[in-house]
């Protein structure tokens, strides 16, 4: 009876294998591309940040990079829709590629401003804005319903093991090679991804349907159109949005703090964002081991809420590397899981034929305060929270729960984060349409 249930299970395990090949395939190698991508974006923000010393200057890479995607999402995944998926990820994972050659060429004739970064993370930018979608549609198509819940593990696995790996690897590249090595090393990882997309990848395309002929602004209406009816989706995406902003503040003073404040420096960056991914990568394990919960609602908001009470207030009092690790941990565990729970409400709540317009538009809604956050968390650190930290004097109320010196601006900004991520997590906790999405779970 053992034997059989053991030849049961090879069968089951060769059978899933089967199912999912071209989907592990395509994951697996577009990891390796975004590896060297945040290899070579974890090395720009060092570089940055050590030629200007601001928070809002390094800030604005991000902002640079996130404000054609939030403009033009609406529209790109209506184009999107009509596109052949393939050809579409081919072109635009090309296009920037073809921007950090650029970086190279500039670097390498020491001829390299920042200005030219916030320029080549605007191309960037855009193209994510047109492959994102495609790519969304791409995993519907080519992976069967029943491993939605899996596949939001499985991705949030790579960008856990990007969150490890990118610090220590990047740093010991840059010391032992410099900045040009960690390109040449981002253009290499390309490459890989690029050759197995075109040869190997098949993606199923449909035939142009009516919907596909539509113009482009009645395609893109119909997609907000679905969104305002929708209200449970549309209340989730406008709680992101709202978590989105908190999270980019955190994000443009985070490596401020880490760079400038006592007991920080490049190592301690670099550590606690390797804790970050062995956080994310833990509960990409469980999300992907973990069966569909009873309530994805309750899972996704519980997991922001734990989030939000937990890693700024380490941040905002912590004074040592092994505070603020403790804190990244804390904050990332459950991230994984509530992201792999959000991804399969989407994909159960969103018809197919619709994907790439309702996904642009809800990048557009859901991604529009990051740019906002970026300029506003580097403004807040630069201009607000430094200078009144500056002006604390010994024995203070300020002075004796953040510290002193440049960071503690940054630390006293956590702290007001804290609050307003909780503040946001009741909120809409209590918004009646998003739990209205419990009435369907697709079958899983």
């Amino acid at each position: 009876m053992k034997i059989i249930k053991n030849d049961r299970n090879i069968f089951a395990r060769k059978n899933t294998f089967r199912e999912m090949k071209m989907f592990l395939l395509l994951w697996s190698t577009q990891s390796l591309s975004g590896l060297g991508s945040a290899m070579t974006a974890y090395a720009l923000v060092i570089w940055s940040y050590t030629q200007k010393g601001s928070a809002l200057m390094t800030a604005l890479l991000m902002v640079s990079s996130y404000a054609p995607y939030v403009l033009f999402s609406i529209f790109a995944g209506a184009l999107s829709d009509k596109w052949n998926k393939k050809a579409t990820m081919l072109v635009c994972d090309t296009a920037a590629a073809l921007t950090t050659v650029v970086m190279l060429i500039l670097l390498r004739n020491d001829a390299l401003q920042i200005w030219h970064l916030y320029l080549l993370n605007a191309v960037n930018g855009l193209m994510n804005t047109v492959q994102q979608p495609a790519s969304e549609v791409a995993v519907t198509r080519i992976l069967p319903k029943k491993y939605y819940q899996r596949v939001g593990g499985l991705r949030y696995l790579s960008s856990s093991l990007t969150s490890i790996m990118t610090p220590v690897i990047a740093t010991a590249v840059m010391g032992m090679a410099g900045m040009e090595a960690v390109v040449a090393v981002d253009l290499c990882s390309f490459g890989i991804a690029f050759l197995v997309l075109l040869f190997v990848i098949r993606i199923p395309e449909k035939e142009a349907d009516a919907a596909e002929r539509e113009k482009l602004f009645l395609s893109v209406r119909k997609g907000i159109g679905y969104l305002v009816k929708e209200r449970g989706i549309l209340g989730l995406i406008l709680f992101l949005a709202a978590i989105n902003l908190v999270a980019s503040v955190y994000n443009a003073a985070f490596p401020a703090m880490m760079l400038s404040r006592n007991g920080g420096s490049e190592k301690a960056l670099g550590m606690v964002n390797m804790v970050i991914g062995i956080a994310t990568l833990t509960g990409s394990i469980l999300a992907s081991l973990l069966k569909a919960p009873r309530s994805r609602v309750r899972v996704i908001c519980n997991s922001l809420l734990f989030a939000m009470s937990t890693e700024n207030f380490l941040l905002a009092f912590g004074r040592t590397p092994l505070f603020w690790c403790i804190g990244g941990f804390l904050g990332w565990i459950a991230i994984p899981v509530m992201n792999a729970n959000l991804d399969a409400v989407m994909r159960l709540h969103t018809p197919e034929e619709m994907q790439g317009r309702i996904y642009a538009v809800r990048n557009s809604f859901q991604f529009f305060t990051i740019p906002v956050g970026y300029l506003l968390g580097g403004f807040l650190v630069d201009s607000v929270f430094e200078p009144v930290m500056a002006r604390q004097k010994n024995g203070s109320v300020l002075f004796w729960m953040f510290g002193s010196g440049k960071g503690s601006g940054a630390a006293f900004l956590f702290f007001i984060l804290a609050f307003v991520g909780i503040g946001v997590c009741l909120w809409f906790r209590h918004d009646k349409h998003i739990w209205e999405l419990e009435r369907e779970d697709g079958g899983l």
